[in-house]
């Protein structure tokens, strides 16, 4: 898990719902919060399962400064499920375990998938370059990079122009277009950082190629192809991708805010079109579970190709491989990704047997900060026992 331009028409209509509320007015904001919290185990011994207590604990009181909701789904040996907070501030309605959220970075692992599927199929070579599959892409500046190096973090890529280096920065900015293409132009203008290789460095650029890369070799557009390889196969009906710039995520949602200047402000409605292949999925956490354990049980990468997601590149402290990153929580191997959206911190974790299973959604206050204080409480207390 990682621990860290043209305007669109109904941009005046959506700003008419700005909302902001001082952050001491939040608890107020409601009568009663919503708190449910569930625990089936698949043993009479209770001390097999999740530990119920502690996950119910970071539920507890919420909304609160860090988070306005929260869904928590476990797996593996036993299942709970909680949630708790409010869909919306100003209405004080409870918030839905059902809801659809921003995923951010965990978009990636689909990517991977996607690259990975094509791999096992012979239409694309790990070791493969990017000059091959994308002539013209790279600037002669660059030296060859592999498909596995964009992979795994360690192109040399710089990372391309945003809208904004915070939410508040971009804020103004969140119905404008930057477009993947202009993107990946910014970055290969800036020529290469390091020699193809030799450093990792997380950064959405180098899945940001890969969704340009899928693209080439199907002939076809990246949210269709995740669509019939991923989403469709495994009954993920409640996933996908924003139409090119709409701002808005559709169906039932709890909203997302984030903390401007002692305020939070609603941040859900914003164009991440130029997330695209790096971050701009739209998910539940019943569906990103049962991603999770198809991926971990070989039912969406074949297994000779799923080897790379669980496999380190051999560079001065590497954590990332392609697609997840891999942690050592309580003695034990955890392999997983967070995501982050202005309003929305999202993360997908197991141990390799899945033996124990996480998802969760936080509608957290500050969804681009530092996002250890949020896997912190919502995250860790799954991997307790």
């Amino acid at each position: 898990m990682q621990l860290r331009p043209s305007a669109v028409a109904l941009a005046t209509a959506l700003a008419v719902g700005l909302t902001t509320l001082p952050l001491a007015g939040v608890a107020a904001a409601h009568s009663a919060p919503s708190k449910s919290c569930s625990a089936q185990t698949s043993s009479p011994s209770t001390s097999r399962g999740p530990d119920a207590e502690a996950l119910c604990a970071a539920l507890a009181g919420l909304p609160d400064q860090d988070a306005t909701a929260a869904i928590i789904r476990v797996g593996g040996k036993g299942s709970w499920h909680g949630v708790a907070g409010v869909r919306d501030i100003t209405t004080g309605a409870p918030a839905l375990e059902n809801a659809r959220f921003r995923a951010g970075s965990v978009t990636k692992v689909v990517t991977a998938s996607l690259v990975l599927q094509l791999a096992a199929e012979g239409r694309v070579r790990l070791d493969g370059t990017v000059q091959h599959y994308l002539p013209g892409l790279l600037t002669k500046d660059f030296k060859p990079i592999t498909v596995r190096q964009l992979l795994n973090y360690t192109s040399g890529l710089d990372a391309g122009a945003s809208l904004g280096d915070s939410v508040e920065d971009g804020y103004p900015h969140r119905f404008e277009t930057l477009t993947p293409r202009q993107v990946v132009a910014t970055a290969v203008a800036k020529g290469p950082q390091w020699d193809p290789g030799t450093r990792q460095e997380y950064s959405n650029i180098h899945y940001t190629v890969l969704g340009m890369l899928i693209e080439k070799v199907t002939g076809d557009s990246y949210a269709h192809q995740a669509s019939v390889r991923i989403f469709q196969p495994l009954g993920m009906r409640d996933t996908s991708f924003p139409q090119g710039p709409d701002p808005l995520i559709h169906g039932p949602h709890n909203r997302g805010y984030d903390k401007f200047s002692g305020e939070l402000t609603d941040v859900t409605d914003w164009n991440m079109s130029d997330r695209w292949a790096a971050g701009d999925l739209i998910s539940t956490t019943a569906d990103l579970e049962r991603l999770l354990v198809a991926l971990f049980r070989g039912k969406v990468v074949p297994k000779p190709q799923l080897k790379e997601m669980f496999t380190l590149p051999h560079v001065p402290g590497a954590r990332y491989a392609a697609g997840l990153e891999k942690l050592e929580l309580n003695g034990k191997v955890i392999w997983g990704k967070t995501g982050s959206r202005p309003g929305y911190a999202t993360a997908i974790a197991a141990a390799p047997d899945l033996s124990r299973t996480l998802v969760y959604s936080v509608n957290a206050t500050d969804a681009k900060g530092d996002g250890l204080p949020i896997a912190e409480r919502f995250g860790f207390p799954a991997f307790n026992r």
